[in-house]
């Protein structure tokens, strides 16, 4: 195996007063069940921060508030400079214009081609009517994911790697500011799994995105956080680098990177 792709990031974090997202004392419960206990975060422009924890500790809940499809019961998020519980319902539409949501599916139509399924957002979402227009962005983003020669295939004639990078692109043709991905690697085999793991970096570089990034994916960590920020039992309990997370004497933290 290539060390080089394995490699920690070699980019320093993003400092800085340019915060995209500022979670404050968040905290939602499902019933008797606190799913988030009392959380905070900063998300800066153009970093990426891993979200890392075991299954069922709030992780894919923080993100769903984030994109405002489940709201708080208490503290203050807020996204691109506007408190998310204060905007109306257009207010939120328009927010969520500029959020990508990459969910573990990918979310791609089975009955709609590759083309189609990336211009369906294009018409649905951002109105446009252009045919030319709209073929130069799908042609675009596909060239930035390296599928151009899927251009008129279907989700079920694509391996599980072409459909992570096709429900990439349907993430980035609306030019989103931010990217939330969810397990963005589940399901798919160490070398395609370091594949999507360095696409998502290149795409961070290129279109200068900022990015949480819910992962169980070790290799995936290391390869694209700018920082870590481990979660327990609804809270945050440490954050760092992967080199500084992986030397904590925490035992919880470190079990993480054996």
């Amino acid at each position: 195996m290539n060390d080089t792709l394995v490699q920690e990031k070699a980019r320093p974090p993003v400092a800085g007063d340019d915060v995209v997202i500022r979670i404050e004392h968040l905290k939602k419960a499902f019933g008797d069940n606190e799913v988030l206990k009392d959380i905070s975060l900063e998300l800066h422009r153009g970093e990426n921060i891993v979200v890392l924890g075991r299954s069922g500790q709030g992780k894919s809940v923080t993100i769903q508030c984030v994109a405002g499809l489940l709201e708080p019961d208490e503290g203050n998020l807020e996204v691109l400079g506007k408190e998310v519980k204060e905007l109306s319902e257009d207010e939120l539409k328009e927010l969520r214009s500029k959020l990508g949501f990459l969910f573990q599916s990918g979310a791609l139509y089975d009955s709609m081609t590759v083309r189609e399924n990336l211009m369906f957002p294009l018409t649905r979402v951002l109105k446009m009517k252009d045919e030319a227009e709209m073929e130069k962005w799908v042609t675009d983003v596909l060239e930035s994911v390296g599928l151009e020669e899927a251009i008129d295939k279907y989700p079920a004639d694509l391996s599980g790697g072409m459909r992570k990078r096709v429900g990439l692109a349907r993430t980035l043709i609306l030019r989103p500011e931010i990217i939330l991905y969810d397990e963005p690697t589940t399901g798919l085999d160490p070398i395609t799994s370091r594949e999507i793991s360095e696409l998502i970096v290149k795409l961070q570089e290129k279109y200068k995105t900022s990015s949480i990034i819910i992962t169980h994916d070790m290799a995936c960590a290391r390869i694209v956080a700018d920082r870590i920020a481990v979660m327990n039992e609804g809270a945050f309990i440490a954050t760092g680098t992967y080199d500084e997370l992986s030397k904590s004497p925490d035992e919880l933290i470190n079990n993480f990177f054996k």
